[in-house]
């Protein structure tokens, strides 16, 4: 079977395996990162690197929002698309 862009499910399985590994790998990044963040707020205990520390993390939880924000918007359904373009081709016709 072939999808509207001309892959095949196969293809559509490898695409899947490939966002999970990058999920994979990015939630690996993170952990690993907070981790690093919790030995560097115990190496600085000064009052004002703290606060550098949580705002540094504040502004990397926020970049990471936003790249998968830009990154995880699927297009609409094949099938939706089609049936609003029938609604709309029978309003015309009916108005």
């Amino acid at each position: 079977m072939t999808s509207e862009n001309g892959q095949t499910n196969g293809h559509r399985g490898r695409d899947d395996q490939a966002v999970l590994l990058v999920a994979g790998l990015a939630d690996l990044a993170v952990s690993t990162l907070g981790s690093a963040l919790g030995t560097v707020r115990g190496l600085l205990r000064r009052s004002d690197a703290v606060q550098l520390v949580e705002e540094a993390e504040r502004d990397l939880v926020a970049r990471g929002r936003l790249a998968l924000d830009r990154h995880a918007t699927l297009p609409p359904a094949h099938l939706e698309v089609l049936a609003r373009h029938v609604l709309a081709t029978r309003s015309r016709a009916d108005g």
